[in-house]
């Protein structure tokens, strides 16, 4: 969802041009952004009854002074999205979810992700407490398109931002969620929550802050187990170090499955690739397989992979709408894969 150590948008660009086609060679089409009628980001894919359906952060103009915690991204409610194929129509489906009917809310309602179970669908979104503490909450619904109703309380036991719920093919689900400086996760490395730590621990010798996952409970409503870390380690076997900036996890969690095996996907934020790690459990350990996008303009981008009608695309965002980090939209391409699983590299 955030991340500060700021890149710049013509640095960025300049990224861009170095590693464009080479001459000669046509350039592939540029995705153009899916919802212009408002400004859109961190979008999380789902196929529901044949159709996809996208649940995004509503990026606004808040005229919040920017700060490295994120004060500007200042979110107040979430729309929700549907596409009946890849290049159809987008239709806005209205406010799914407004922070005036969340209880314990205080401010700040960043990126959600959405599941289905039992006949019904849950949204889970996080947003600071009234305490300015981020936690993680669920609404639920008999509609993909809400509204929701949000539980009078956060999830037990839950902090930081970003949850992304992943559902096995046993009918199992898993809740991945985290992110380091303004999304808290560094406040809590102790197991309980200092506010001093504001940004990352700089710990550059030591295994870094990575993600946290845990099983949801059969009514999707709790955790049903104490949490654990996701462990990303190399090639051997060795856990990424904090000082390893291209490939340690930051923020922007996602799991998928693809040919039995586990796909963890995350940002590594301050330096704005997505990167991926595998396994044969959804616990891991999971083994750094490499990037597999390169930065957008708009510093880190908060993704989601999904399967439909046979093929694989990765929703995404960047700033081409208002050259504005804080204003983003979201965008969709085909996410491809070589013949032994991996993921192409993706330049945007």
């Amino acid at each position: 969802m955030f991340l500060s150590n700021k890149l710049t948008l013509t640095a960025i660009a300049l990224i861009a041009i170095s590693t464009g086609p080479l001459l000669g060679q046509k350039a592939p089409a540029k995705p153009k952004p899916l919802v212009t009628n408002l400004y859109t980001a961190d979008p999380s894919a789902h196929v529901f009854n044949g159709k996809i359906y996208i649940y995004p952060s509503h990026d606004i103009e808040a005229n919040v002074p920017e700060d490295d915690e994120g004060g500007h991204f200042n979110m107040r409610d979430y729309h929700v999205f549907s596409m009946d194929n890849i290049n159809g129509k987008v239709t806005d489906h209205g406010v799914a979810l407004d922070i005036k009917t969340i209880p314990w809310a205080g401010r700040q309602l960043w990126a959600p992700d959405a599941a289905y179970k039992n006949g019904t669908y849950y949204l889970y979104f996080p947003v600071k407490d009234k305490q300015d503490v981020f936690r993680i909450g669920v609404a639920t619904s008999k509609s993909p398109t809400g509204p929701f109703k949000p539980q009078p309380k956060p999830i037990p036991g839950s902090y930081s931002i970003d949850p992304a719920v992943f559902t096995d093919t046993d009918g199992k689900s898993y809740m991945y969620f985290g992110g380091i400086w303004g999304g808290q996760l560094q406040r809590w490395h102790t197991g309980k929550y200092d506010a001093s730590l504001k940004t990352d621990l700089k710990k550059d010798k030591e295994p870094a802050l990575t993600a946290k996952v845990a099983r949801m409970s059969n009514d999707m409503l709790t955790f049903d187990e104490p949490v654990r870390d996701v462990k990303i380690l190399d090639k051997n076997g060795k856990p990424l170090l904090g000082g390893d900036h291209d490939r340690r996890f930051f923020e922007g969690a996602w799991m998928h499955k693809y040919k039995g095996t586990y796909y963890f996907s995350y940002s590594t934020g301050d330096t704005h690739y997505l990167a991926y790690a595998t396994s044969k459990s959804p616990y891991g350990p999971f083994t750094y397989q490499g990037t597999f996008m390169k930065p957008v303009t708009g510093w880190t981008t908060h993704h989601s992979i999904v399967e439909f009608n046979g093929k694989w695309y990765i929703f995404y965002h960047d700033v081409e709408l208002s050259g504005k980090t804080h204003l983003r939209n979201i965008k969709v391409r085909e996410l491809k894969r070589n013949a032994d699983g991996s993921i192409q590299l993706i330049t945007p």
